[in-house]
C-alpha cells in the first residue's frame, strides 16, 4: 500500500509541471521565426531624425528580451517594419492661477508595424504600439520635450516587444 502511494505521489508531483515551458515562450503564428530584421523605421512626423532612436531602441530592446535574434535582411526569417506616425506633446498640468502656462507635458509616440515572412506573407497585420512619458517645463519646451524623447522611445519600444514576443 505504502509503494503505491509513494508512486502515485510520484506522477501527480511530476506531471504538475506539465505544459511549462523554459525560455521564450513565442506567439503560434510565429513559431517559426528565430531571426528578425529591423531595418530603419519610416518617419511620417515632423520631428527630424527621430527615426533612428526609435529603431536603435527597439533593437536592443530585441536584444534585450531574447525572443527573436536580430539578423541582416537577407538572413533573417522575418523583417519588421515601422513608421513613426503621431508624437503628440498635451499639456499635463498648469501653474496654479495661470491656465494659460503649463508646467508638465505628456508626450506620446505612436508607431504601426507589421511583421512580414521571409517568403513575404504578412505574420503579424498591421498593429500599433504607443509609447508615453511627462516631462516638466523649465525654460525651453523644445529642449525639455527633446530631453523627454528617448524616454518615450523606450516605453513604445518596451510595448511593441513584448506584443511580438507575448502575442498581446
Amino acid at each position: 500500500m505504502k509503494v503505491i502511494f509513494t508512486a502515485a505521489l510520484a506522477c501527480f508531483s511530476l506531471t504538475g509541471c506539465l505544459g511549462y515551458h523554459i525560455g521564450p515562450v513565442k506567439p503560434y503564428y510565429l513559431r517559426d521565426v528565430h531571426t528578425i530584421a529591423v531595418p530603419t523605421f519610416k518617419n511620417h512626423t515632423l520631428l527630424p531624425h527621430i527615426e533612428v532612436l526609435v529603431t536603435d531602441t527597439v533593437i536592443k530592446q530585441l536584444q534585450q528580451d531574447g525572443t527573436f535574434q536580430i539578423a541582416k535582411g537577407e538572413d533573417a526569417d522575418a523583417t519588421l517594419r515601422a513608421e513613426i506616425i503621431r508624437i503628440n506633446r498635451l499639456p499635463a498640468r498648469s501653474v496654479r492661477g495661470n491656465v494659460l502656462r503649463t508646467v508638465e507635458f505628456n508626450l506620446a509616440m505612436s508607431v504601426r508595424y507589421t511583421v512580414i515572412g521571409r517568403d513575404g506573407t504578412q505574420l503579424v497585420g498591421s498593429a500599433e504600439a504607443t509609447g508615453a512619458t511627462t516631462f516638466f517645463v523649465s525654460a525651453d519646451p523644445a529642449t525639455d520635450e527633446r530631453q523627454a524623447l528617448p524616454l518615450a522611445t523606450e516605453n513604445l519600444a518596451t510595448r511593441l516587444v513584448a506584443q511580438l514576443s507575448e502575442g498581446w
